[in-house]
C-alpha cells in the first residue's frame, strides 16, 4: 500500500537571506514536507517498514542550520540530502516558507516549494 506522510509547520529559526543584516540577525522559517513511500507498515504495525518522520525532522533541521543566501537553494539541498537518505521514498515535496520576509510592505511569508 502507499501512503504519503506529511510533516508540517516545522519551525525552525535560520540565517539565510541576501542582505548580511538577515544572515546575522536570521529569522523564522517553517518548513513542510511530503513523501510517499510503499509500505506494509499498515499491517505489521514495524516503524522499520516506513520512514521515521522524526529522522525527517533531524534532517530538515541540520539543512535549516546552514546558513544560505537563498531560500530555493535550501530547498534543492534539503531535497536533494532527503532523497539520498531514503530512496524508498517515491516521491517527496519540500515546501519552505520565510516568515515575514523584508520587503518595503506588508506580507506574511514569501514561499519556494520543490519536488
Amino acid at each position: 500500500m502507499t501512503v504519503t506522510i506529511t510533516l508540517e509547520a516545522m519551525k525552525f529559526y535560520a540565517f539565510h537571506g541576501v542582505t548580511e543584516e538577515e544572515r546575522m540577525i536570521g529569522g523564522a522559517y517553517l518548513v513542510d514536507i511530503s513523501y510517499a513511500i510503499k509500505t506494509d507498515a499498515v499491517e505489521t504495525d514495524r516503524i522499520e517498514q516506513t520512514i521515521n518522520y522524526a529522522d525527517i525532522y533531524d534532517l530538515t533541521k541540520e539543512e535549516m542550520m546552514k546558513p544560505s543566501l537563498l531560500i530555493e537553494h535550501v530547498a534543492g539541498r534539503l531535497l536533494k540530502v532527503l532523497k539520498n537518505k531514503f530512496p524508498q521514498a517515491q516521491e517527496m515535496t519540500v515546501k519552505i516558507s520565510k516568515l515575514n520576509p523584508p520587503v518595503n510592505g506588508e506580507m506574511a511569508k514569501a514561499t519556494v516549494s520543490m519536488k
